[in-house]
């Protein structure tokens, strides 16, 4: 089926669906912030497993097509990642068992959706053949310039960069810098590149941006951006979204995110050293 988007293209992998689709969707998507924002496994599996019921009846009324086989990807990952903390941990055994369980979300649901659904929708378009046009530019210098602005407050004032261990020694914050880049990256390949796309396939743009946020939001609080967190990752996990819908990149939201985590990197080290003085807002 091909389907109209919400800003007027043709998205040719889109498949039948029905506003009813919507209530599965929430549900999966929303057990996210029971399994990561309130730490209550039992009752986020079981409103994984309604969700995917209600998309299986979905899929047998003929209403939807192969929605329960999508959904069952995002909540395979979920699972998955729900079976170790996500608390910042930089010791070797938090460190291997981020790499694990993280590397198993993105690469167990990818596994199924190229051998067992035999599809391709599951991509990591790293690079696209265009070159970056001067908007795109020029928003990279945005979003290093708004970080350097409003990240040392927010992580300061609000005390969260306690989330993360304290790190003084050279090789603490060697590994506080690889833990970042490590994280980020996989953000990018789990909650854009698989759930997010997994999404598009049956809803908007703008439907599939706002559920993928629900799971990206609920994850980075359990990793440590809470207090008033969620307003600027609230948006940050939207605007992901809508620019790897415009440009189809995972270079360049992966260049975005990771020029947004070096502000993080530096914002956390400062916090706890006072080092590097670059922060001239800070508190």
């Amino acid at each position: 089926m091909v389907r109209t988007d919400d800003d007027g293209t043709r998205d040719v992998a889109a498949l039948r669906t029905h506003p009813l689709a919507l209530l599965p969707a929430v549900l999966v998507c929303g057990a996210a912030v029971l399994l990561f924002g309130f730490l209550l496994p039992i009752a986020g599996y079981a409103m994984l497993a309604a969700g995917l019921l209600i998309a299986w009846l979905c899929d047998r009324s003929g209403r939807t097509e192969r929605l329960l086989a999508d959904l069952a990807l995002i909540a395979i990952g979920q699972v998955i990642i729900s079976t170790a903390s996500m608390k910042a941990d930089l010791s070797d055994a938090g460190m291997v068992r981020f790499a694990v369980v993280l590397g198993l979300a993105v690469l167990v649901p990818f596994l199924i959706s190229r051998f067992l659904y035999r599809e391709r929708t599951i991509r990591f378009p790293w690079r696209t053949g265009n070159r970056w046009n001067r908007t795109q530019w020029l928003y990279l210098i945005f979003v290093t310039l708004a970080g350097w602005l409003i990240l040392p407050f927010y992580f300061i004032t609000s005390g969260v960069y306690q989330n993360w261990p304290t790190v003084t020694e050279p090789d603490e914050i060697g590994r506080l810098l690889i833990g970042v880049i490590a994280v980020g990256t996989w953000d990018e390949l789990f909650f854009i590149c698989t759930v997010f796309v997994l999404l598009r396939r049956h809803f908007p743009t703008w439907q599939a941006n706002l559920l993928q946020t629900i799971v990206f939001v609920s994850f980075l609080w359990e990793l440590g951006y809470q207090s008033w967190g969620p307003l600027l990752t609230i948006p940050f996990a939207l605007i992901q979204g809508y620019t790897f819908k415009l440009t189809k990149s995972l270079g360049y939201v992966f260049t975005v995110h990771m020029l947004f985590d070096a502000v993080v990197f530096a914002v956390i080290v400062y916090a706890h050293t006072g080092w590097p003085p670059i922060f001239l807002l800070a508190p």
